[in-house]
């Protein structure tokens, strides 16, 4: 399978590409990975998807994490708007005039920033993979999931919140716990060797631009919500979540509802990475969903 790597300037600042698959003439998949600061790695748990739907995946890190540039002694660097300058610089460098999109957790939201910029021309369709149209949902959401942890757990999230202090043993022992059951597992010998791989970065653009933790959103993303504009996306939209997801039923049904051409897809068995859970049935899903698009 043909993998290219390139590095685009961004300004002073750089971002790193890998592109999969061979150019057929239909529209690529690109792919916004979550975080913010997670990294492109665990895409490439989807590079069968090249071949299988005909078309190339495009694939990076956003700044602040990964083989991209890295500011974390410049945070306010890190936000929505230095992401999706990002976007619309690697659209314009890599001449992708028509694409599709797939966004995952905070990639969905930027997803959904990115279309909602009146400059926007060309998704032929989105994929919002876990993700949320509401900050605040989220927050709620993700704090109803912690009463399934045993009490000292939960007592040991809530004092964290309480003191703001989040470097006791017994806090990183339940988020541990919790991400185990909704998110991922730490990493161990068995994992695919994308996940397995060191990442540069991601911590400060996480914790200025989201926060803490997965259900504190205290960051400058905390107002986000874009519930209200939702009827705007006029545009095929596959909404995927997982039964174990820290995107709930909810969250996902907020933007199925909202979204005028949505469709949602419910994934048993796994949790917000659906793609590493279920890799056969999500690509499955991918491919049945770019059958006949250009």
């Amino acid at each position: 399978m043909k993998i290219e790597e390139r590095y685009l300037p961004f300004g002073p600042l750089t971002t790193y590409v890998r592109i999969v698959g061979e150019d057929h003439g239909l529209a690529p998949l690109v792919l916004l990975h979550g975080g913010p600061g997670s990294s492109h790695n665990y895409f490439e748990l989807l590079d069968p998807l090249a071949a299988a739907t005909k078309r190339q995946l495009i694939m990076y890190d956003q700044v602040g994490c990964g083989q991209s540039s890295l500011v974390d002694d410049l945070p306010a660097v890190y936000t929505a708007q230095t992401w999706l300058a990002e976007l619309a610089n690697l659209r314009a460098q890599l001449h992708l005039a028509k694409i599709h999109l797939l966004g995952q957790s905070w990639g969905g939201m930027l997803a959904l920033l990115h279309l909602l910029q009146p400059t926007t021309t060309g998704v032929q369709s989105v994929i919002l993979s876990s993700t949320l149209a509401s900050a605040r949902l989220w927050g709620q959401a993700v704090h109803g999931l912690i009463s399934q942890l045993p009490p000292a757990q939960q007592a040991a999230i809530a004092q964290a919140e309480a003191s703001g202090d989040y470097t006791s043993p017994a806090y990183q022992a339940a988020l541990t716990a919790f991400m185990a059951a909704h998110a991922l597992e730490p990493v161990h010998a068995a994992m695919p060797a994308p996940l397995q791989r060191p990442k540069r970065g991601g911590q400060v653009a996480y914790q200025t631009a989201w926060g803490p933790n997965e259900f504190t959103p205290t960051g400058n993303l905390h107002d986000y919500d874009v519930t209200a504009r939702l009827p705007q996306l006029n545009l095929p939209s596959l909404v995927i979540n997982g039964d174990h997801d820290l995107c709930t039923d909810a969250v996902a049904q907020q933007l199925a509802t909202g979204l005028p051409q949505a469709r949602w897809k419910k994934f048993s068995a796994a949790r917000h990475m659906v793609f590493y859970d279920q890799p056969a049935r999500y690509q499955a899903c991918l491919v049945d969903w770019l059958a006949g698009r250009p």
